[in-house]
């Protein structure tokens, strides 16, 4: 039996074949071989066209089959991972109305803060559990008071991944955990939130009917299937946004357990089994994947806005090199960069700043001192004080984490970054060969019945496990608090 699982990220698209009776990925596939653009209209907006996606779905879906030739009458589910926190919104004929607002878009900020304090933050950090920000639910807000013409056609609202859903089967639906992430979902009512609704003037028929993150969740249409060239009636049985996807993936879904991922984003994602949020919201609480009536399982999630695309940004300054050059090259400076700091925020409002755009920031340059190297590992270094900032926020909130699970892709594909990571935020780091579409592909084959949680994660293998080096912690722990510093310097004179 076969399942496949799609990642729908704003890079690209990928996709994966597994193998259940093995726990083997067969073949996985991404598309397009460059990165997606992303819209910008407006300083610290972000949009993309979610046709674009499904064309790119497509695209993967056919060199899925190039790679590893499959009946597809024998594929018995399909699951969907995705970017979380965007807004797709389409009409009575499900068209799309305008571009998405996708998950790095800053303009529903000022629209969130000011419904944190109208609604009470009591009221949001208690049932939320979260500032309604510059999630999905502000962001249609912004919709009503910014584009009416465009709000008064839309018949529902969607995730992207409820988007893709749609293309699969013609119907709008979504899950609990995807209504969490936009900051609709009362956590104690255990409903969505009539008071967020009211006050932002939401009709509740725009959003999606709900369907189990793992069970079917609609049939391959004739359309679609004939697209693909897959099977009608093939279920979708599995959704979820990237970062629970991502936990799913790494077999994370107990207390204590954490996972993390370093692509366009940077994310630490821990397992709680109370509801828990952040007075100053900067770490985000949702429903986590296995959560059930009998077992409160939510995930705490701080997110780095400015990971991957920092480094790819230096990349492209930089010229004909490679990822792998990059990581060479980085190695060659000593820990803490000779004293040169990035503050690696220039990827929209960042959430654990407070929802600040501070912009990205060079500190300490040496024109005499620093040289190539230097840049690179600062980059790299920035990412992780970045990182390990957000993780400092969660210690706080009563999340010990010492181990960490991560895909063997990505920032940690860099022996630099494995290093600096593990021994500043002192936790042991295991690595995967695993991803999001592989993750999705698993969630498929669970919610089809095909086989249990305890049995998805068979073929999956720890290929590294990086431990905090004594000889090492003292170098980063003064490089971070040097970081520390210079951001809290920033944040002031922001």
């Amino acid at each position: 039996m076969y399942f496949i699982g799609y990642d729908i990220g704003s890079s690209s698209i990928k996709a994966a074949l597994l193998d259940a009776d093995t726990g083997r990925c067969l073949a996985t596939a991404t598309s397009p071989s460059r990165e997606m653009p992303i819209l910008v209209p407006h300083p610290n907006w972000a949009e993309q066209d979610p046709e674009s996606w499904w064309q790119e779905v497509v695209n993967a879906t056919a060199l899925l089959r190039r790679q590893h030739a499959f009946d597809p009458a024998m594929v018995k589910g399909i699951g969907i991972a995705y970017q979380m926190h965007g807004l797709v919104c389409v009409d009575k004929d499900m068209q799309v109305l305008r571009p998405a607002i996708i998950w790095c878009d800053s303009r529903a900020v000022e629209t969130g803060r000011k419904a944190f304090s109208a609604l009470g933050e009591s009221y949001c950090l208690s049932h939320l559990l979260n500032s309604p920000g510059n999630f999905t639910a502000s962001k249609l807000r912004w919709i009503h008071e910014n584009e009416p013409q465009v709000y008064e056609r839309i018949h529902k609202v969607m995730l992207p991944g409820d988007f893709i859903a749609l293309k699969l089967t013609g119907e709008a639906t979504t899950t609990v955990s995807g209504l969490s992430e936009g900051t609709f979902w009362d956590f104690p009512g255990n409903a969505v939130s009539s008071q967020l609704l009211d006050y932002y003037q939401i009709n509740p028929q725009l959003l999606s009917a709900i369907v189990p993150t793992f069970g079917i969740q609609g049939q391959l249409s004739a359309t679609a299937a004939a697209t693909l060239q897959l099977a009608p009636g093939t279920p979708v049985t599995y959704r979820a946004g990237d970062q629970p996807n991502n936990a799913f993936s790494l077999n994370v879904l107990e207390p204590g357990e954490a996972a993390t991922t370093a692509g366009t984003s940077g994310v630490v994602y821990a397992v709680h089994d109370q509801h828990t949020f952040d007075r100053e919201s900067r770490v985000n609480t949702f429903v986590h994947v296995n959560n059930d009536a009998q077992h409160t399982r939510d995930g705490v999630l701080m997110c780095l806005n400015g990971t991957g695309i920092a480094n790819s940004w230096l990349r492209n300054m930089i010229g004909d090199i490679s990822y792998a050059d990059m990581n060479d090259a980085a190695a060659q400076a000593p820990p803490g960069a000779d004293g040169l700091l990035v503050f690696p925020f220039g990827n929209g409002a960042e959430r654990i700043l407070g929802n600040k755009s501070t912009g990205a920031t060079v500190s300490g340059l040496d024109f005499n001192r620093h040289q190539r190297a230097h840049m690179l590992r600062a980059v790299q270094e920035g990412i992780v004080f970045g990182l390990n900032y957000g993780l400092d926020i969660m210690t706080d909130m009563g999340l010990g984490i010492h181990r960490m699970r991560a895909g063997h892709a990505n920032m940690f594909l860099s022996p630099l970054f494995r290093e600096a990571f593990a021994n500043t935020a002192n936790v042991v780091i295991e690595l995967y060969n695993t991803d999001g579409a592989q993750g999705a592909a698993r969630g498929a084959a669970v919610g089809a019945g095909y086989l249990s949680v305890k049995e998805v994660f068979r073929g999956m293998e720890c290929l590294a496990v990086i431990e905090p080096d004594n000889r090492l912690r003292d170098y980063y722990t003064e490089a971070y608090s040097h970081w520390l510093s210079g951001l809290h310097s920033l944040l002031a004179n922001g």
